[in-house]
């Protein structure tokens, strides 16, 4: 399972949301281009990096910052929010991207979103799904939120993969949006769900992770990926020991 320590940026400026609300925002001090370099010293292999102000603006906010990062850290980093056109794709791959994360088009365009895959590639674009989850008739149901996670449409997480699988899909992001920055584990049963469903994409789990035992579920349940956002920056534990337990997966 790989492992991405992530950055999420507002106004240049290295922050974690609660539960996807901007109004409840933790800003930390530590400078982005600085926290780039310091995962690639303790021994990273990849990146994630969110322009949450793109994200909420409908369009890249925050490009030249972001390709400084790419530049500066020498990692494969994997991008989103913003990202709505294939000008955008372009520019973030040209620049350096190893992956770029589709959340809103995809959900809103199949066709552009082929199109991509037909330009780009599947193992260069990423489905990012952000999902608020509830539970009707006790079956849970996974409903993607858009636009920075401030619009819940009527899509499900499946009916949105289920266009793209045997089109070039090959990653897939996925958020439990009432689970990212709480510290409070990540969505196991969701993504239980989906392996089940998707055993030959590759499923990162994002939202929830706080200890190296998440860690070392999600690897076990064969998760592709795990995104590490506030548990680092809170000192839950470091990148380096994650690392370290990740070559024992």
């Amino acid at each position: 399972m790989k492992l991405y320590p992530a950055i999420d940026l507002i106004n240049g400026a290295c922050v974690r949301l609660s539960q996807g609300k901007f109004e409840q925002s933790t800003t930390y001090q530590a400078a982005p281009l600085e926290v780039a370099r310091a995962y690639a010293d303790a021994g990273a292999s990849y990146l994630h990096v969110v322009d949450l102000d793109g994200a909420k603006a409908g369009r890249l906010a925050q490009a030249p910052l972001i390709l400084d990062i790419v530049r500066a850290c020498g990692l494969k980093v994997q991008v989103g929010g913003g990202v709505r056109t294939p000008a955008d794709v372009r520019l973030l791959l040209d620049g350096g991207v190893d992956r770029v994360v589709i959340g809103s088009l995809a959900s809103r365009d199949p066709q552009a979103t082929m199109k991509l895959f037909d330009d780009f590639g599947g193992s260069r674009i990423t489905v990012g799904l952000d999902v608020k989850i509830k539970t009707e008739d006790s079956v849970r149901v996974a409903m993607v939120a858009t636009d920075g996670w401030q619009v819940t449409g009527a899509s499900t997480a499946t009916s949105v993969l289920d266009r793209y699988v045997g089109a070039g899909l090959q990653s897939v992001l996925c958020t439990d949006i009432g689970r990212d920055g709480m510290l409070a584990g990540p969505s196991f049963d969701w993504y239980q769900e989906l392996r089940v469903r998707y055993p030959a994409l590759e499923l990162q789990a994002s939202g929830g992770v706080s200890s190296l035992d998440d860690l070392w579920k999600l690897a076990a349940m064969g998760m592709g990926a795990a995104i590490i956002g506030k548990a680092l920056y809170e000192n839950r534990f470091t990148l380096a020991q994650a690392l370290k337990e990740s070559l024992r997966w």
